[in-house]
């Protein structure tokens, strides 16, 4: 069970603090009104990211008896953990636009999440796959994963509403870019992991 609950923890850090459409949102709706309208957007993954996953259960589903798939599934993710470290390694800062007003804040974070193709790209290759893995060692371990994953994912981004409302340079500031970079390791070394489960699925491990 502490396996998965760490990969659920780092995947939701990286995830929770990674710039994306709903952390702009996030903040945008902190600068504009409030942190309560800040944390309702934060909150939208706990209604999405359960469809999401079932969808990409039902499909993994199918692939369950074929090595040569699921040796796919896995390297793809590999290769996305990797490509989202080493996007955290250049992250930069986050700019935030307030021109345009927003209103219910939980229905427009709901959709801008559902309709980001990130979710539905991580748990199809990372996120499903480690949940059925962790289904196998028991429901205790597929519940820690999952719901280590969306706390981290919830509550990293109501910690940067937080502090955007008290310093709007703090997701310009060197606090956030060594969080990023500190992420940005952590998950490369993680992607070597899918990788090589891969080249085992091939038989070339």
């Amino acid at each position: 069970m502490i396996e998965y609950l760490g990969k659920g923890t780092l995947l939701g850090l990286a995830a929770g603090f990674a710039p994306g459409p709903l952390l702009v949102l996030v903040i945008s709706e902190t600068l504009r009104h409030g942190i309560r309208e800040g944390i309702k957007v934060s909150a939208a993954p706990l209604l999405t990211d359960i469809p999401i996953l079932l969808l990409s259960l039902f499909i993994l589903a199918g692939l369950s008896e074929v090595n040569v798939l699921l040796a796919a599934v896995s390297m793809a993710g590999g290769l996305f953990i990797l490509y989202m470290g080493w996007d955290s390694l250049r992250v930069k800062g986050v700019n935030i636009e307030v021109a345009q007003p927003f209103s219910n804040a939980l229905r427009k974070g709901v959709f801008t999440n559902a309709l980001n193709p990130h979710p539905y790209v991580f748990y199809m290759t990372v996120g499903g796959p480690i949940f059925l893995r962790a289904l196998q060692r028991g429901p205790v371990s597929a519940a820690a994963f999952f719901c280590s994953f969306l706390f981290f994912l919830v509550g990293s981004k109501v910690v940067l509403a937080l502090l955007t409302e008290r310093s709007r340079s703090f997701l310009k500031g060197p606090v956030y870019l060594w969080i990023m970079r500190g992420l940005g390791v952590a998950l490369i070394v993680f992607s070597a992991t899918l990788i090589r489960e891969g080249l085992r699925l091939l038989g070339l491990l």
